[in-house]
């Protein structure tokens, strides 16, 4: 029992730091155009002759 002094610190740290990446991404924008990186996939500009 003496571990989940160490483990649950360590976990909430592991939470936060993944809520701070995710609030850090929602901020710069990054999931402002989702609909734009599917049809840029259809797109045949890329094609060498």
């Amino acid at each position: 029992m003496e571990i989940l002094i160490y483990l649950v610190p360590m976990a909430l740290l592991l939470g936060l730091t993944g809520l701070a990446a995710f609030m850090w991404s929602l901020k710069n924008g990054q999931y402002d155009d989702v609909q734009g990186a599917a049809v840029r996939v259809l797109s045949d500009d890329d094609i060498h002759k």
